[in-house]
């Protein structure tokens, strides 16, 4: 379980069919063979830690559903610890099941914030309301608003800075997972 609170950026230091290792410093002092860690939002577990940096091993689903298939030596990923039990929890109950990509569509100044404009696929939208929370590239955001499959967000200068979002262009893939109570409201109704 995650918060959406980003805690740093990584590098992408190796990446192949099934394997990514990321350079992530002081970070690695908390982790262990085993951990869980949401890298652009994706939890995956540690395979490997040492010299400041870590491997994760994944799926042919989780490449084929999120951007780790786009990924490339020394991109930057936003990297997040599972919340601890006896921590503060901010930000949003987020699981690290993405469950699709998005691609940004437009992005805007709003006086010191940006609004970013993101098509999601059409399956997504009925789990997202209008001041709801999504997490894109595992980041705790909030849904200004929803025209059709297109969601707008603000981002604050820190998130901005602090994340990996302000690299990113117009027709760029982004991690989506919707509210979790929404989906299994949904499953229940």
């Amino acid at each position: 379980m995650f918060t959406g609170i980003i805690q740093t950026t990584g590098k992408v230091t190796n990446i192949t069919d099934d394997q990514i290792t990321i350079e992530a410093g002081d970070l690695t002092n908390e982790l262990k063979t085993g951990s869980s860690i949401a890298i652009d939002g994706i939890c995956l577990t540690t395979t490997e830690v040492r010299n400041g940096q870590f491997t994760a091993d994944f799926m042919p689903e989780t490449a084929q559903k999120t951007t780790l298939s786009n990924q490339k030596i020394d991109d930057l990923v936003n990297l997040e610890l599972a919340m601890r039990a006896d921590g503060r929890f901010e930000g949003h109950m987020v699981s690290g099941h993405v469950e699709g990509m998005g691609t940004l569509t437009k992005v805007d100044n709003d006086r010191n914030s940006k609004l970013l404009t993101i098509q999601i696929p059409d399956e997504l939208t009925k789990y997202v309301i209008k001041k709801g929370s999504i997490a894109i590239n595992g980041i705790s955001l909030t849904v200004i608003d929803i025209q059709n499959s297109q969601i707008t967000v603000g981002i604050i200068p820190h998130t901005w800075k602090m994340t990996n979002l302000h690299l990113l262009n117009i027709g760029d893939k982004v991690n989506v997972e919707t509210d979790m109570m929404a989906k299994y409201i949904a499953k229940m109704i």
